[in-house]
């Protein structure tokens, strides 16, 4: 893998570059749509190829794992033959869906015990045996296995935390460096950075993180419930220490806003399952404000989705069929409204690249923040 650094903001730390992979090139800033499953929900990888312009998507392993299962996925040649997508694949670790399950699993040194959702049978996830599960999977980008962390959480666990996520770390880069990729092209290994909301505990894991010199790092536990300005002042923090020739990933984060805020830090990467659970509930982001397509207001509005977009659901659908088709449940809905997220998100970030590109970010973004999270 590796980064170009194309163009700086001016007036802020937003950057513009580019990522090479096996599978193609990504321009950044980037938003990933979630794939959790080996799909993006409701959306075709045909949609996702030519109407929203996703460059690279994600897997997770921890679904990944328990279903297909690691057998039909290396029969399958990897996660791009089995889900038929050509290009960038990023998985998480599954760290995050770990800490989730807080009844059903047991987090030791060795790695976590956890039951599986679907049937209650018991696994365990080392960093060691996370990294063999993401060479089967075989997605370009891979991710170190963490803990992440509650919010609120005090300091003491969140600095234990921290250091085993350190030491895992150090686990997950020496079984990584000690094999080979299964399927003929490079993959990347990004670390974590952790620390919860402490600003120490932040600055002593980016550098510990920075120090194991992957090809690119990851900011995780900032999507966990805490306030906006404290992700935004711990991003600030870690993006300072974070090595600029490389990309930094801001994991599960975000809204739009958040989106944009976190690019004038000098974030790179972002992926959350927003666009498309938000869609599935009628909730719509366009370029006005936010859209509750299921309120009585647009029963009888028979104008356009959205008149500006070039997506061609957006011009052909109506907001009153959409709120007929959302309100009854019906799956068509959660298909338009899935794509118009999707390809509002991504066109957002090739506006912000533009921007970038023409040194007008800074002035774009102040303009643009204002009016994304208003309700229409």
């Amino acid at each position: 893998m590796k980064f170009t650094l194309k163009a700086k903001d001016p007036n802020s730390k937003a950057r513009l570059g580019e990522i090479e992979t096996a599978h193609g090139n990504i321009q950044t800033p980037v938003f990933m749509p979630v794939g959790t499953a080996g799909s993006v929900k409701a959306v075709h990888q045909s949609e996702l190829l030519n109407d929203v312009k996703a460059q690279i998507i994600l897997g997770n392993t921890y679904h990944l794992y328990l279903r297909p299962g690691l057998d039909i996925l290396q029969k399958a040649g990897g996660l791009h033959k089995f889900n038929s997508w050509n290009k960038p694949l990023l998985t998480d670790s599954g760290g995050f869906q770990v800490y989730s399950l807080t009844e059903v699993r047991k987090i030791k040194e060795e790695g976590v015990t956890f039951q599986s959702h679907i049937d209650g049978s018991r696994h365990l996830f080392t960093p060691e045996r996370v990294m063999d599960i993401q060479r089967i999977i075989g997605a370009d980008i891979i991710m170190a296995f963490d803990e992440c962390t509650p919010y609120p959480c005090d300091y003491s666990y969140a600095r234990k935390s921290m250091d085993m996520t350190h030491r895992w770390l150090k686990r997950c880069c020496e079984r990584f460096d000690a094999t080979e990729p299964l399927y003929g092209y490079n993959q990347s290994l990004f670390p974590i950075v952790q620390g919860s909301v402490y600003k120490d505990l932040r600055e002593r894991s980016a550098e510990k993180i920075a120090s194991f010199n992957r090809e690119g790092n990851a900011i995780g536990g900032l999507s966990v419930g805490e306030p906006a300005e404290e992700m935004y002042a711990m991003t600030e923090i870690v993006c300072n220490i974070l090595p600029e020739a490389k990309p930094r990933y801001l994991m599960g984060v975000g809204t739009p806003v958040n989106l944009l805020e976190n690019i004038a830090l000098g974030i790179d990467m972002f992926d959350c399952v927003m666009p498309t659970r938000n869609a599935r509930n009628g909730m719509l982001f366009t370029k006005e404000g936010i859209i509750n397509i299921k309120n009585k207001k647009w029963e009888d509005d028979f104008s356009p989705i959205d008149e500006s977009s070039d997506l061609f659901s957006d011009r052909l659908y109506t907001k009153a069929y959409l709120r007929h088709l959302i309100r009854s449940k019906e799956i068509l809905g959660a298909q338009i409204a899935s794509l118009h997220n999707l390809h509002f998100y991504l066109w957002l970030m090739e506006e912000a690249r533009n921007h970038i590109a023409a040194g007008t970010f800074y002035n774009w973004k102040n303009q643009m923040t204002k009016v994304l999270d208003q309700k229409i």
